[in-house]
């Protein structure tokens, strides 16, 4: 077509266009005019673009969508925003209406705009939905990681409020995203604000949601917002499924080598709120506190385990008395990890032969003195004894010889 081989210089398109209808020769159409709007869609034309299409409705003519593809990109390509949005507007009040695709696309460029221009978004978001469309949770999430790709994060609330005054509805799952995305940003007051938008609005955050946002603020390291969300979460609902969150906050805590406060809080909870921690928290917990000079506080969650029903974790105890602990350490470890007087004779069995194998007899002979009468003259520690001693004199004379 003639006019689009003078895409290049619009002004004569237009001379071209305004002579064949003034001159009778050739009556225009729907064609005609979308070719004269894609050659006139540009930022050098623009007033001349916006009275073609005027007149190329009012003669009874529709944008056709390639039409409004060509010339909405361009726009964005040249950060036309504004006038963007017009065409948008424009075209949803024709027949040829955008695809959910281009209101989202819109949306993002707004976004990812020099500025914010919150009066542009809602222009965009009031006739979309003004045409009876439904804001969905795919287009929030869309915009929201377009804000965060220009480093806006701090402005999703306010995206998400315009949204929401026009209908919006975040499900589960987005709020669940959303919660962790602020916590895990350092946004702690915009993460504090989402949460309260939620509950004002009559739906109130699921678990998972609190979940998410406990673990977004444990990846910032912010353990203390952490903490107090947690509390907040079992103020409301109780301890019954607080296992997954607490288990994040505990390894969080052990992770910034804070395992000793960490002890602390379980065992708070556990008294005051009757919290039952999952095995693996408290396995993590009794392993971090040895690792972070802790011994007594690993004896008291032992303690705790045992009341829970779990089997005694003694691993980890064993390898680091075994290593640096002492004799009277020993004692009070195999006091601790059973409700009766003692442990099984085989568990200081254990504890002897760990000594041992670290070189560390003189330590393994202090624990033997702490040790109850029957075990000092049990045969099998007499035998283990005599063994290591026998092995320590034949080391002796080899090097004397």
């Amino acid at each position: 077509m003639v006019l689009e081989s003078l895409a290049s210089e619009p002004a004569k398109a237009l001379i071209f266009f305004r002579w064949l209808e003034e001159s009778g020769m050739f009556k225009q159409d729907g064609a005609t005019y979308n070719a004269m709007a894609r050659v006139l869609g540009r930022e050098d034309s623009i007033d001349r673009f916006w009275k073609l299409v005027g007149d190329m409705r009012n003669a009874g003519f529709e944008m056709e969508f390639e039409t409004f593809v060509k010339v909405l990109g361009r726009f964005c390509k040249r950060r036309m925003v504004k006038d963007a949005v017009e065409l948008y507007e424009f075209a949803m009040t024709g027949v040829n209406k955008p695809t959910v695709q281009c209101c989202v696309f819109l949306l993002r460029k707004v976004a990812a705009g020099k500025e914010l221009d919150m009066d542009l978004f809602l222009r965009v978001l009031k006739v979309f939905t003004g045409s009876g469309n439904l804001l969905t949770d795919s287009m929030a999430d869309a915009v929201l990681k377009t804000l965060t790709s220009v480093g806006r994060t701090g402005e999703w609330n306010k995206v998400l409020k315009e949204m929401e005054d026009c209908g919006f509805v975040a499900g589960g799952n987005l709020q669940s995203k959303i919660a962790y995305r602020l916590g895990a940003a350092g946004n702690k007051e915009q993460a504090h604000e989402f949460m309260n938008r939620i509950e004002a609005s009559r739906s109130s955050p699921d678990r998972k949601t609190w979940d998410s946002l406990i673990e977004g603020h444990c990846v910032a390291g912010n353990l203390d917002k952490a903490f107090e969300s947690f509390k907040e979460i079992v103020e409301k609902e109780g301890v019954a499924s607080a296992g997954y969150s607490f288990d994040v906050l505990m390894n969080s805590y052990c992770q910034m080598n804070r395992a000793v406060d960490a002890s602390k809080i379980l065992c708070r909870l556990v008294n005051e709120k009757k919290l039952k921690p999952w095995h693996s928290t408290y396995k993590l917990l009794v392993t971090k506190l040895l690792v972070q000079g802790g011994f007594t506080d690993a004896l008291n969650i032992l303690g705790l385990m045992r009341t829970h029903g779990f089997p005694p974790f003694t691993d980890p105890f064993i390898e680091h008395l075994s290593k640096s602990g002492s004799g009277n350490a020993a004692a009070l470890f195999l006091k601790a990890m059973t409700s009766k007087r003692f442990p099984s004779t085989s568990m200081f069995l254990c504890m002897f032969e760990a000594f041992f194998k670290n070189g560390r007899h003189e330590e393994a002979q202090n624990f033997l003195s702490k040790c109850p009468r029957y075990i000092r003259n049990h045969a099998d520690v007499l035998n283990l004894f005599c063994s290591m001693n026998s092995k320590e004199a034949a080391s002796s004379g080899m090097l004397a010889a």
